[in-house]
């Protein structure tokens, strides 16, 4: 597939609401204005499953590494590669076979890791048919925490006989029924360096189009719950690094992870610190610095939002809910969800915007009544971005659009 390119469309004031592509976190190939909606529709079948434990991670295979204090560590690794010049030494650890209960059509792995210094990691995974038919190793991500000495890339494409990476996604058109991951940890040789895998899962699924009309989920167990999220626009922040997406349109996904963050009260200080040319809000510049997908081009890359968020927080992690009944509970903890949507014009009414094919907001709670209380970082303003949204169209753009999609950030 094509590198993809920035979203730079020019939008007219959002006075009124106009229809634009938000941070969509599907490539789009080159010369198309939006991403192609792709297989995220509403889940039918969905499976998470993390290693996360000292006793998880020693059911993997170790070359090279060892679990100490709950995580996968380099011990003395005699293998090495060369990457960008540079030469690493490299220790491996493969997850078992998962198998699953349904056939699944997609794959979104996450993770958690530190790479302190010259050090980084790579994510890989292959599925495994019916028939017993084994794929390819395909490269989902070289990924390091501080994004100094590797730039942090999605690898898209990697054809084999049964599945092809689609930027944080590895799509099965065929269909699977196990997969399985594997995590090579490296360090700049000579170095001391201890880079160390945290946690690491994937989300399995099969997803299928939601019928029209389909009533929504009854209010349950959150209704009148609201957390108090803090409130960031990204249009705010439109122009702002090219390199990094060029912010407003582009940058949904950054700003709902630096609002959630900021709930928690873990944003860096150097984050809050990040405000050049007079930038208010810097944190959402450093968020979009933090989760840029070079590969992808762009910040909404899934597992590289969550990714950033684990290095903050006690767990982190990308999955699909089958419907705001699912949601109440993590409101009703104190948990705000970061949510996926894609709408028409005319089908989420109250939107800053008309229409997009992807976009980020945060969950933050539901009205007495049941409907949807959010952070819609499409807003114009901070003081804007606090919305309230009717519960069947916004079920209906959550999991119409992404089957629903979510990003699970717990302190």
């Amino acid at each position: 597939m094509p590198p993809l390119p920035r979203l730079s469309r020019l939008v007219p004031p959002l006075a009124a609401a106009v229809a634009v592509t938000l941070c969509a976190a599907l490539p789009v190939p080159a010369g198309a204005d939006e991403p192609a909606p792709s297989a995220r529709r509403s889940a039918t079948f969905v499976a998470h499953t993390s290693f996360d434990t000292a006793v998880q991670l020693r059911s993997g295979t170790r070359a090279a590494t060892k679990v100490a204090k709950g995580s996968v560590r380099l011990k003395s690794p005699k293998n090495t590669r060369t990457f960008s010049g540079r030469r690493y030494d490299v220790g491996t650890w493969t997850s078992p076979w998962v198998t699953e209960s349904s056939d699944l059509s997609e794959l979104i792995p996450s993770w958690q890791a530190t790479t302190p210094g010259d050090s980084w990691i790579e994510v890989r995974a292959r599925v495994r048919s019916a028939a017993q038919t084994v794929g390819s190793w395909d490269t989902m991500a070289r990924w390091s925490s501080t994004g100094r000495w590797i730039k942090r890339s999605s690898l898209s494409g990697q054809d084999d006989d049964l599945a092809r990476v689609n930027a944080d996604t590895l799509q099965v058109p065929a269909g699977a029924t196990g997969w399985q991951l594997r995590v090579k940890l490296m360090r700049r040789t000579g170095s001391k360096a201890q880079p160390s895998l945290d946690r690491v899962g994937a989300m399995a699924s099969r997803v299928q189009p939601r019928t029209a009309g389909t009533p929504a989920s009854k209010a349950g167990v959150a209704a009148g719950t609201v957390l108090d999220v803090p409130a960031y626009s990204q249009m705010t922040h439109r122009g702002h690094y090219p390199q990094w997406g060029n912010g407003g349109e582009a940058w949904c996904s950054p700003t709902s992870t630096a609002m959630v963050l900021q709930y928690y009260g873990v944003n860096p200080a150097a984050g809050h610190a990040f405000t050049p040319a007079g930038h208010a809000d810097g944190i959402v510049d450093w968020t979009a610095q933090q989760v840029y997908d070079h590969g992808y081009r762009g910040t909404g890359n899934w597992a590289f939002n969550t990714a950033y968020a684990g290095t903050l927080l006690r767990s982190s992690h990308v999955t699909r809910l089958p419907d705001l009944a699912a949601a109440e509970p993590h409101i009703l903890a104190g948990t705000p969800l970061i949510v996926s949507v894609a709408f028409g014009r005319g089908q989420l009414t109250g939107a800053p915007i008309s229409a997009t094919a992807g976009h980020l907001m945060v969950l933050v709670g539901f009205t007495p009544q049941g409907d949807v209380v959010v952070n819609d970082p499409a807003a114009p303003t901070n003081a804007s971005v606090r919305r309230t949204y009717d519960r069947a169209q916004f079920e209906n753009a959550w999991l119409g659009g992404s089957g629903g999609i979510a990003y699970v950030l717990e302190d």
